[in-house]
């Protein structure tokens, strides 16, 4: 069963998102690194929970962008 992530760690990592969409790929390795440059004053725990969240957001929005392109072929 997963993790359940506080709204804090959320709101900071959409909030990240945001304003960097172009920053962040879908490697946790990756997003840990620009997390930890973003993010300064984060612990260690907060900082991977920020990077894990961005990794599964990322995920999420690229299978859905799928989907949909799926749909659009099915369609025609």
């Amino acid at each position: 069963m997963g993790s359940v992530r506080t709204e804090q760690i959320k709101r900071v990592a959409r909030e990240l998102l945001r304003r960097f969409p172009n920053k962040f790929s879908n490697d946790f390795e990756h997003n840990k690194r620009i997390v930890s440059m973003l993010a300064q004053g984060a612990t260690i725990k907060v900082r991977n929970q920020i990077a894990g969240y961005i990794t599964h957001a990322l995920a999420g929005m690229k299978m859905e962008a799928s989907n949909q392109e799926e749909e659009k072929e099915k369609d025609e």
